[in-house]
């Protein structure tokens, strides 16, 4: 029967992503309307999933408060940097048109909880977040606009460490990052750092470690050097929690562990403590 020889056409059915977010830890399927209105926190595992500049700033900053500086304050290619891949300025240059940012780094004014603050969120998305020149001349101007207007500093840290196709330049923004937060506090404002999964590599080792308070989330990813990469050097193994923020609390470099839908209440409640009350 002609029926039977028929050849049907595929259904076309909506890929599952389009619909779900799988949880990367208990690979629970979620709405993805729910993950989005939940923060991106699994309701199974209390899983944080990685958030954008933006949405953590809309998260943080009291509504319509954020008022972004130093957006034309972005990268430089003076090592004219090429790799088997390509070359850098074409990678960035992608990277801001996909993501719409012009660094790795978004600083803006904004109050929270009425109290006006100086507030910059990485951006993993671009470039992994990477520790640019362009990235530490926002931090170090954010340091003298606090300054200049008595505005404690909020810094969201999520990177993979200096962005290598800038050579030593992107390597001292390190020290240049550090010596702005010195200058913050010797001007007697507080700096809060925040370090979400994951703040790695340079960034730990400078700027993200500085604060007069050092918090982050449930499980985020937190160090210098790789597990593997320690591991092959002093040829032991790691405890399988190192580098969770759960390890780093346990032994001193973390103050406290916030979830993050406390974590705006937290940081209004520290800078009331901090003497910055509306």
């Amino acid at each position: 029967m002609g029926w039977f020889e028929k050849k049907t056409e595929p259904v076309k059915i909506p890929p599952t992503k389009a619909l779900w977010n799988v949880c990367p830890r208990c690979k629970s399927y979620i709405a993805k309307a729910d993950w989005t209105a939940n923060n991106c926190i699994c309701p199974a595992c209390n899983y944080h999933g990685r958030l954008g500049a933006r949405q953590r700033i809309a998260q943080l900053a009291d509504e319509g408060s954020f008022a972004e500086v130093f957006r034309a304050v972005s990268y430089s290619d003076h090592l004219d940097f090429h790799d088997a891949t390509g070359d850098y300025k074409s990678k960035v240059e992608a990277t801001i048109k996909k993501s719409g940012e012009t660094e790795s780094i978004v600083m803006g004014t904004a109050t929270m909880g009425k109290v006006p603050v100086m507030l910059g969120v990485m951006d993993f998305a671009f470039m992994g977040g990477s520790l640019g020149t362009g990235t530490g001349e926002r931090i170090t101007r954010a340091c003298e606009q606090a300054i200049a207007e008595r505005r404690p500093l909020i810094i969201c840290s999520a990177s993979g460490g200096a962005r290598m196709h800038e050579g030593i330049l992107s390597l001292m923004q390190m020290a240049k990052t550090s010596a702005a937060i010195a200058r913050l506090k010797e001007a007697g404002l507080p700096f809060i750092s925040v370090l979400t999964d994951p703040t790695t590599g340079g960034v730990s080792a400078s700027f993200a470690m500085l604060g007069d308070l050092n918090i982050t989330e449930p499980k985020a990813l937190i160090g210098f050097a790789g597990r593997r990469v320690i591991e092959n050097t002093i040829h032991q193994k790691l405890p399988a929690d190192f580098q969770s923020a759960e390890y780093l609390k346990a032994h001193g470099f973390i103050d406290k562990i916030v979830e993050r839908k406390e974590l705006k209440g937290f940081i209004v409640k520290m800078l009331n403590y901090f003497g910055f009350a509306v």
